[in-house]
């Protein structure tokens, strides 16, 4: 099997080295992601400057672009072959509910549909994620790895992704897999209104609000009780249920 691995924190980054670890003696494995990190850059694709690639002494390419750069340029034309399955991670925080929409870790997955296969984002989730030392992240690769020699690739309709979420607990903590549904959060925290070091007033977005849907079934809940989430998620974004009533409302307008 041959499998493309990117993310959104960077080539550098601890849950990218260790998935690569992990999943190099079962498959070749070919890592195409940003220099640095590119949180919440969504699906974003540079379109009004050149995309600038370096390989490593360790045979990754390091693009100066978004997640969703790396996946599209690997996919389109600048790898000679077509992977397998596109891995997205592991990112360091989670991506549960509403992150879906932001999250660079995700758009990266979303890019691989074009495959006509499912792609995997996989997240780690904790408070103390970006502290902790590579343990956690080779927890996390090692269900990975489980994952794809089951044959996850092809157990969800081709071209979705799947938006993996692992607990940040010791191995013997996690209590399986759930098949889970996107919950929702609150707005946003408010903005934070600071000053630069020449006097102008500068915004910092604000945090991510808390859970406002976090029933049984979604994401959140499981993570909550240290099962590690499983969300099928498709990239038609129809409201299907409101169609009916939108053109009834515009028939009725003569």
């Amino acid at each position: 099997m041959r499998i493309l691995v990117s993310n959104d924190d960077g080539v550098m980054a601890p849950g990218l080295r260790a998935l690569v670890e992990v999943l190099t003696p079962v498959a070749e494995v070919t890592v195409v992601a940003p220099e640095g990190e590119c949180s919440g850059y969504s699906s974003a694709l540079t379109l009004h400057q050149p995309l600038r690639v370096t390989q490593l002494e360790n045979g990754h390419f390091s693009v100066r672009g978004t997640p969703a750069d790396c996946v599209h340029l690997a996919l389109n034309g600048f790898l000679e072959f077509e992977p397998d399955l596109v891995i997205s991670g592991i990112n360091a925080g989670a991506n549960l509910g509403d992150d879906v929409i932001y999250s660079g870790t995700v758009a990266a997955a979303l890019e691989g549909r074009f495959l006509g296969k499912v792609a995997l984002a996989v997240s780690l989730c904790g408070s103390h994620v970006r502290e902790h030392d590579s343990t956690a992240f080779m927890t996390a690769a090692l269900w990975v790895r489980r994952l794809v020699e089951r044959g996850i690739a092809g157990q969800v309709s081709a071209g979705s992704v799947l938006n993996i979420n692992i607990p940040d607990v010791a191995p013997d903590l996690i209590q399986g897999v759930q098949v889970t549904r996107c919950g929702h959060r609150h707005r946003a925290m408010d903005l934070r209104r600071d000053r630069d070091p020449r006097g102008r007033t500068v915004y910092w977005i604000g945090m991510a609000g808390e859970p406002a849907d976090a029933g049984e079934g979604t994401d959140f809940a499981a993570i909550a009780q240290n099962y590690i989430s499983m969300t099928p998620l498709m990239t038609d974004m129809t409201a299907i249920d409101a169609l009916p009533g939108l053109r009834q409302w515009w028939e009725a307008q003569g």
